[in-house]
């Protein structure tokens, strides 16, 4: 079996005859490798054909015997025990009866050389959290973080020569992540990780870029990538500016030509009556075919320095950037936004929480330690179990699940629900700076990508009536590509109003300008970022 993953010329369509991969050829580098590109570019349909789990239309892959694969939406029967997803429930049983004195050869055979799998299994449970996990539990009581994290330690504990991860960290916490972190570092075999996840994407070998074209490898961890796409990208305007620079130069060369061929003509014309007819039709002739070489030279050249432009043109990526002007949800500094008095969450966490004016602040712990409660509370869409909160200002919510918005809607009937006083022409205007052209603001946001359908509820929410002076997150960059992460930092950098965020994606966080976090996961007590 080979040793490392080759795709060659590699085609795959959906039954609805959707091309979702077009003749992609490609070897990936046999240490750890992260995959990136947009949503809906290919990325988990082509960790789906690596791990054998869709078979190409046309082309193949080669890969290694033993595959390891961690789907992005994994689904497993809540009464699976935690040894059967381990994948070792048969070795125990089989290692019981042979301890018992009554191991048959079929017995042995199961075990295999594998006698050490329950101190193996017990010290990988425990790398991942789960030091005194009964093996005979059955996963539905589980939390869905726990059931992705034993998933993982029943990948790595299973020692595949090909790892396959997608998404891992999506519904993570902080502390799970690290595990998922140290287990990944020290992994000495071959593995392909799609995510959005900077953190983890750092401690890579490799970086894989999915686009349109193809993929693209990057020696180095996504630092390095982003490093050096910067450079990559401008030496490409740099391209784009000189052959911008050639082809003027061309045009005004070819205008200056005709002007000279013009003088020559109307002297020539004009000299005519001067010579014989014989003479003076040899010197139209020839002086007609110098014309005709002089012109065709010079638009050769143009088209040539036209042609230049347009492949500089072609390495300038289209990584749009959002530019709105979001003044309109200005708070002023003291006014009270958020106020708790002796709050205590449905859960139990004590909270105390007071946001004044435009601060920015970020809920992070554990999951389960009420994060998600803690902004519920605040809407007023649960009670507390004792204290109150009050909320006093406009607000809007952007969730985890894109679904603000009506799918048989157009995107501009969409916003316009939202924003109802709103000119028509004054929401197009606004939509662009959100990257949404008239064409796409025309359809039915059923039909729009994901990463379309994300800024159209960015927008949305962001130009609503009244302006938000309050903006809520809930997770929101789980389910969102490095481009809409991207876009969405963009948006809060240009927000006025005060920001509440629950994230376990500290990269995220970090570029958000908090003003402090609280950690419901230890005592309320807010760490100033500074």
């Amino acid at each position: 079996m080979p040793s490392s993953v080759v795709c060659s010329d590699l085609w795959f369509a959906w039954p609805s005859g959707e091309l979702a991969i077009a003749g992609l050829t490609c070897a990936f580098p046999d240490q750890v490798t992260g995959l990136v590109g947009r949503n809906g570019v290919g990325k988990s349909t082509l960790l789906k054909i690596i791990a054998g789990e869709l078979m190409p239309t046309r082309g193949s892959v080669s890969r290694p015997e033993r595959v390891g694969y961690l789907p992005q939406h994994l689904v497993l029967q809540s009464d699976r025990t935690v040894a059967d997803v381990l994948g070792i429930e048969a070795v125990l049983a089989a290692l019981a009866t042979i301890d018992a004195g009554q191991g048959q050869p079929a017995d042995f055979e199961v075990v295999g050389d594998q006698w050490d799998l329950p101190d193996r299994s017990i010290a990988m449970l425990a790398r991942f959290g789960f030091a005194d996990l009964d093996l005979r539990r059955p996963i539905g009581t589980l939390s869905g973080g726990e059931v992705i994290l034993l998933a993982l330690a029943a990948q790595f504990l299973s020692e595949p020569d090909l790892l396959l991860l997608d998404e891992p960290t999506n519904n993570l916490d902080s502390g799970a992540r690290a595990r998922l972190y140290a287990a990944l570092t020290s992994w000495r075999g071959q593995a392909i990780v799609v995510s959005h996840d900077r953190d983890l994407l750092d401690l890579v070998q490799h970086m894989a870029e999915m686009r349109a074209g193809g993929i693209t490898f990057f020696g180095g961890n996504f630092t390095a990538f982003t490093d050096a796409l910067a450079v990559e990208q401008e030496a490409a305007a740099r391209g784009v500016r000189a052959a911008e620079s050639d082809l003027k130069r061309q045009q005004r060369e070819l205008a200056e030509a005709r002007i000279k061929l013009d003088r020559r003509q109307r002297f020539a014309r004009s000299q005519a009556g001067n010579v014989p007819k014989i003479v003076a039709g040899a010197k139209k002739g020839t002086a007609e075919v110098s014309a005709g070489k002089l012109r065709g030279g010079h638009q050769a050249d143009v088209a040539d320095a036209r042609r230049r432009l347009e492949e500089a043109e072609e390495r300038v990526r289209d990584d749009d950037s959002i530019e709105v002007d979001l003044s309109r949800t200005s708070v002023p500094p003291g006014r009270d936004i958020v106020v708790t008095e002796n709050l205590v969450l449905r859960n139990g966490a004590v909270v105390s929480l007071h946001i004044r004016g435009p601060e920015r602040v970020g809920l992070v712990g554990p999951n389960g330690s009420g994060k998600t409660t803690l902004i519920d509370t605040i809407r007023g869409e649960i009670e507390p179990r004792s204290g109150t909160v009050s909320l006093r200002v406009p607000y809007r919510l952007l969730p985890q699940r894109l679904q603000l918005l009506d799918d048989r809607d157009s995107v501009l009937a969409a916003v316009s629900r939202l924003a109802p006083t709103a000119d028509d022409n004054q929401l197009r205007a606004e939509l662009a700076r959100f990257l949404l052209d008239a064409d796409t603001i025309a359809r039915p946001v059923g039909t729009l990508s994901g990463g379309e359908r994300f800024r159209a509820t960015l927008a949305a929410l962001l130009l609503s009536e009244p302006p938000p002076q309050l903006l809520i997150l809930d997770e929101p960059t789980n389910n969102l590509d490095l481009d809409s992460i991207r876009q969405l930092t963009q948006a809060l950098t240009q927000y006025r109003g005060a920001l509440l965020v629950a994230s376990h994606d500290d990269a995220f966080l970090s570029e958000l300008g908090l003003t402090y976090r609280i950690d419901l996961g230890a005592v309320a007590d807010p760490l100033l970022d500074g």
